[in-house]
């Protein structure tokens, strides 16, 4: 069984009306790609989280909820003096989403200073992947962010794939001088970075996937798939000079564009995991996140995925041999 380590924080999600009607759950982009991926994949993969929860109720209840989504929760690292942190995600008629967030002092912050955090370490040189994203890092202190950054190249020289998903999101950084610096570091020890064009044309003024494409291949990045919203993706494999794009299907009514781009991010990895062909971890992608945004919250019912069949092949793929 292959065995996948993602890394990230996870808080209390509140979806509603301020003042009104108001659910609670849970979510956070790196949890997120974490669920969609253990039920996509199965039994085929092994998905270990990582991350710091509290003792208190609301952690402990996580942590059971996680472990019924076939999560292995081993890892995640308890801190009994801090809480998971909390945000409200709002709505407007169209789907798209804003966010207000308290996490300024989530136990996730401290994951690498965290005591047993050496044990972390040691246990991902074992695993198949990493995987994390552009939050992942923005929440951590920035000699924790150095820290965890030689971490990962030291793993990565023993063997271990990095998956990097740039997320990025402007008031979690000082500036984008500090995301670009710390990503730059990332990319260069990347086998697969997962990117959204709207982020990546914000971060760097990429103005079109080609240009992305371009700098993830000049900074040493060996494959990536920019995610192109309605658009669908496009991948290209840079050591074989090969490009695939698939388009998305359409989807009659969004209702909630959150963790779409997670849900992709959970459907292509399943394929590479599994050993898919890049047009097939596409498909998955999308056909995944079509689903996840035609529902309410970052995390939809099990029963909403379940009749999803992965073993399919995509409906348009446009593939060409890239010239150098």
């Amino acid at each position: 069984m292959k065995r996948i380590a993602i890394l990230g924080e996870c808080m209390i999600e509140l979806n509603g009306t301020p003042f009104g009607p108001m659910q609670q759950t849970y979510g956070g982009d790196s949890l997120n790609t974490a669920v969609y991926l253990a039920r996509t994949a199965g039994d085929s993969v092994a998905v270990d989280y990582i991350s710091v929860l509290g003792t208190d109720a609301l952690s402990e209840g996580m942590i059971r909820a996680w472990q019924a989504e076939g999560i292995h929760t081993e890892q995640v690292l308890r801190d009994p003096a801090r809480q998971p942190g909390l945000y409200l995600i709002q709505l407007d008629d169209a789907g798209e989403r804003t966010f207000l967030y308290w996490r300024n002092q989530s136990a996730a912050r401290y994951l690498v200073r965290h005591p047993n955090f050496p044990a972390i370490a040691a246990h991902l040189a074992s695993v198949d992947m990493i995987y994390l994203s552009g939050i992942s890092l923005a929440i951590l202190p920035p000699e924790d962010r150095q820290l965890l950054i030689e971490v990962l190249g030291k793993l990565k020289q023993r063997g271990v794939q990095i998956a990097f998903d740039t997320n990025y999101r402007p008031a979690l950084w000082e500036s984008a001088d500090e995301a670009r610096l710390y990503y730059a570091q990332l990319f260069a020890l990347t086998e697969l970075a997962l990117v959204t064009n709207d982020d990546e044309q914000a971060l760097w003024g990429d103005e079109c996937e080609e240009d992305t494409l371009a700098r993830l291949q000049a900074v040493g990045v060996k494959k990536a798939v920019v995610k192109l919203g309605p658009r669908g993706s496009c991948y290209e494999n840079f050591t074989l000079r090969s490009r695939v794009r698939i388009d998305a299907q359409p989807v009659a009514k969004v209702v909630d564009t959150t963790s779409a781009g997670d849900a992709f991010n959970a459907g292509f990895l399943a394929g590479v995991i599994t050993r898919q062909s890049p047009a097939i971890c596409s498909e998955q992608g999308h056909r995944l996140a079509g689903t996840v945004i035609q529902h309410r919250g970052a995390i939809i019912p099990a029963s909403a995925t379940s009749h999803l069949n992965f073993n399919v092949q995509p409906r348009f793929i446009y593939t060409k041999e890239v010239q150098s």
